[in-house]
């Protein structure tokens, strides 16, 4: 007998019952006030696994009461689509939810394209892809595009212990409880993808069975084999997942491969390739940075070749990246010279563009002075001539104050510190 998915059954009705995306459908954002208008056009929902793209399409479709149709761009033929075509035709708008809008193929396409100008099918389309470089231009075009983003821990456990306390769709009709660490694993372990905790959640529920006192009692162990991923030491705030990380980041910075190659055995313990991942590219550029500008490009590398191959021999890449970047020498000077331009940017006026900076490639540019006594600088020897690139009001500033502790990063001091010596002349 099939059984509607727990993940299907705790879709949102309305946008006011979906959690997260707070961008989109928050007080005063876009969709929502697409909805309070009474008023939604075609669009594309884009953005990781599980992030409830799906679930989002219906809440609109919903919330404004219009009749929904939910088709896969894969599997449905265009014969579906010309049924729903008709249907609309019959009853008027009605909203076409269409999975996987990516593979769309181009008999279909050209089959929508009308019926989409003519507002006789409102097309929410969802796709992990980016729509930008997956998704037709003459779909896309008419189609508002919106990403959504992974689910915050706090947010994945407000969804958890929601489907426990739903009488209706969820669990609240039984008897089922979570400790604290199977919570905060179910949590942790998803990475955002709210699909894969409630169907690890149906799964735990399902296969325990009750104990003496009727209640089902889903421990850490439950969770971790429901899962598939084993669990950290996490405490009742999650901070021990946090502290491994910033251990794992600061032993790096600080040069102690040990302790780097420590760090990264518990997260590869714990399965967790994402958080590793991102804090390798982190660290490339926040702390290696111009000392070795290549870590940057080859954490990447590193990264991407231990997605393609998954744990376990995703540890071989991995731990190549993590002693290159422990043992590299270190430099900040790039990204703090920038946070030096944001403060004067965030805090003060900064003035205008100098005019012989500004764009002069239209007609008349030459009567306002855009562009006019500006010097190419590969006329000159060295390729490279004095002339004011910052706005007058402060056009003095120096932002950046390299180091030398590296050869390339000695190589670019000297470079700049000839330019502000000729600059003084």
């Amino acid at each position: 007998m099939n059984q509607t998915p727990l993940a299907v059954k705790m879709r949102p009705n309305h946008i006011d019952e979906i959690i997260g995306q707070e961008p989109l459908v928050g007080k005063g954002k876009i969709i929502r006030r697409m909805v309070e208008s009474g008023n939604i056009a075609s669009m594309i929902l884009f953005g990781p696994p599980g992030t409830g793209k799906t679930s989002m399409a219906f809440a609109i479709a919903r919330s404004l009461s219009l009749p929904i149709r939910k088709l896969n761009a894969v599997i449905d033929k265009k014969k579906e689509m010309e049924i729903v075509v008709e249907e609309a035709k019959m009853s008027g708008q009605i909203v076409l939810i269409l999975d996987e809008v990516h593979r769309l193929d181009k008999a279909k396409q050209d089959f929508l394209l009308p019926h989409l100008e003519e507002n006789l099918i409102t097309l929410i389309g969802c796709t992990t892809s980016n729509p930008y470089h997956a998704i037709n231009p003459a779909i896309r075009s008419r189609c508002h595009l919106f990403e959504l983003t992974s689910l915050t821990i706090d947010q994945v456990k407000e969804a958890i212990n929601k489907t426990l306390h739903d009488e209706v769709n969820g669990y609240g009709a039984k008897s089922v409880s979570l400790s604290e660490e199977a919570l905060n694993h179910f949590a942790f372990s998803a990475n955002g993808d709210l699909r894969a905790v409630l169907n690890g959640l149906e799964l735990a529920v399902s296969s325990t069975p009750p104990n003496d006192q009727g209640e089902i009692a889903i421990t850490l162990e439950d969770a971790e084999q429901c899962m598939q991923k084993k669990s950290f030491s996490h405490d009742k705030d999650g901070d021990a997942h946090y502290d491994v990380l910033s251990a794992f980041q600061k032993s790096i910075r600080g040069s102690d491969v040990n302790a780097s190659l420590h760090y990264l055995g518990r997260l590869i313990e714990a399965g967790d390739l994402d958080s590793i991942a991102r804090r390798l590219i982190v660290i490339a550029y926040e702390d290696i940075g111009l000392a070795n500008p290549q870590a940057g490009p080859r954490a990447i590398a590193a990264v991407e070749a231990a997605e393609r191959l998954g744990f376990p021999e995703a540890r071989i890449p991995l731990s190549v990246s993590v002693v290159e970047l422990a043992l590299s020498p270190k430099s900040n000077t790039a990204y703090k010279a920038l946070d030096n331009a944001l403060a004067d940017i965030r805090t003060r006026h900064t003035g205008d563009v100098p005019a012989h900076l500004k764009d002069s490639h239209y007609k008349g540019a030459a009567k306002l002075g855009r562009g006019v006594e500006y010097r190419y600088p590969h006329n000159y020897d060295g390729n490279w001539i004095d002339q004011q690139y910052l706005p007058n009001e402060i056009k003095d500033k120096n932002y950046f104050q390299p180091n030398d502790n590296s050869k390339f990063e000695r190589a670019m001091k000297a470079v700049y510190e000839n330019i502000l010596q000729k600059k003084k002349k």
